[in-house]
């Protein structure tokens, strides 16, 4: 199992879809990758050389931002946009779709599942246990 960019990538998976295990490298980006490295797409990861390995790897250091970099700096866009009190931001403080999505159906991966009003309500009650 190979590691890139500190991430164990998949030995038994062909090159350009093991790249994309790697936080900020998608399909696009894996073929672009491995075309500027002059890396076969469908050789192994575990197949990959020493020396193919570090040219990928020099590659992507290069000319993306990945893996914590990138995570960091969406955290901080994130950030920045509740601090500034904008509609976008009021949504992500809150869980809610950012994007313009229905809320009324449909939003259970970000709003999570929620319990019915009527189990809230009797577990709140007054007396009841």
């Amino acid at each position: 199992m190979p590691r890139l960019m500190g991430v164990d990538i998949p030995g038994k998976k062909h090159a350009r879809f093991a790249l994309r295990y790697i936080h900020g490298i998608g399909p696009k980006r894996a073929d672009d990758v491995l075309a500027a490295c002059k890396v076969d797409p469908s050789k192994k990861a575990d197949d990959l050389t020493q020396d193919e390995i570090h040219a990928i790897v020099t590659f992507i250091q290069d000319h993306y931002r990945v893996e914590g970099d990138l995570r960091r700096e969406v955290s901080q866009n994130v950030r920045r946009l509740i601090s500034i009190g904008s509609y976008r931001g009021l949504r992500h403080k809150k869980g809610l779709p950012c994007r313009g999505q229905r809320t009324k159906t449909n939003a259970k991966t970000r709003k999570g599942n929620r319990k019915s009003t009527a189990s809230v309500l009797r577990a709140t009650a007054p007396g009841k246990k």
